[in-house]
């Protein structure tokens, strides 16, 4: 069997369906979940995608990778979606962008499907605003844990620190060395109030995880740390895949976290 290089845009084989959430004050949320194609999830990743009023939505490229590649590379459950307002090629959730306060029905709806769907070992990977919602709204009995990729820390207080203090579950904090709003060793400091994270400084990195590379070391980490001595991620896959998606579009148009804004552009987290 023919092996082939894991490339940017790369879709391997998983069991996809859209799915919808309904929050508890009445709106509907459109999804996607990515489970292994053959067996059941070792564990599930519930995404918070960036923020919508800057292009962040449920295809965001570091998210959407993940639930491309990790079904079938890891055995996790991958559960996307838009929250309130948010559009994206899957279609419209229902409502208006709350600035991350309304938003605490919309990731109490996701954590809530993944339990109900009996989606196993339920961990939340928040990117930038999705980070926020997670420190924030997140702490859940029924979550494992949390993993924050580029959190700004613009909305989290240190109440909600505190709280995830208190929850005692693990937090994960990826921090890119050239972050354009929280680097590492700021992250350290703010973060210190929470005694059972870990932050990780990535040497290189921006907050977009521009490249390749920062991808791949993204999805290593959460492989890690959810599904702790798993022998890593490979470079190459030998099997069936689908056909690269979108193969007119060049691999480092997925630099940007929107999934749609033009190479190099800079958002707001």
């Amino acid at each position: 069997m023919e092996s082939t290089e894991i490339r940017a845009l790369t879709v391997l084989p998983a069991r996809r369906e859209d799915i919808e959430l309904h929050t508890a004050d009445g709106l509907t949320l459109v999804g996607e979940l990515a489970v292994p194609l053959d067996r059941p999830p070792a564990a599930t990743l519930v995404t918070l995608h960036p923020l919508p009023t800057h292009g962040g939505f449920m295809d965001s490229h570091v998210l959407r990778k993940a639930a491309w590649r990790l079904p079938a590379l890891a055995d996790l459950a991958v559960l996307r979606f838009n929250t309130r307002g948010t559009s994206s090629p899957r279609g419209r959730s229902e409502g208006t962008f709350d600035g991350g306060d309304a938003e605490r029905f919309d990731v109490h709806a996701a954590i809530e499907y993944a339990e109900f769907a009996d989606l196993p070992r339920r961990w939340l990977v928040g990117w930038s605003f999705g980070t926020e919602l997670a420190l924030m709204h997140g702490a859940d009995p029924s979550v494992e844990g949390a993993i924050l990729l580029s959190p700004p820390l613009h909305r989290a207080t240190d109440e909600h620190l505190a709280a995830w203090d208190a929850f005692g579950r693990p937090l994960v904090v990826l921090v890119p060395e050239l972050d354009d709003y929280l680097r590492p060793d700021e992250a350290r400091r703010r973060f210190a109030a929470v005694r059972q994270a870990e932050v990780i400084g990535v040497e290189g990195a921006k907050h977009l995880w521009v490249g390749e590379a920062s991808v791949r070391r993204v999805l290593d980490e959460i492989v890690a740390h959810v599904l702790p001595g798993h022998p890593g991620l490979p470079t190459v896959w030998s099997g069936d895949a689908a056909p690269d998606a979108l193969d007119d579009v060049p691999e480092d148009d997925e630099q940007d976290h929107t999934g749609g804004a033009r190479p190099g552009a800079r958002t707001e987290g």
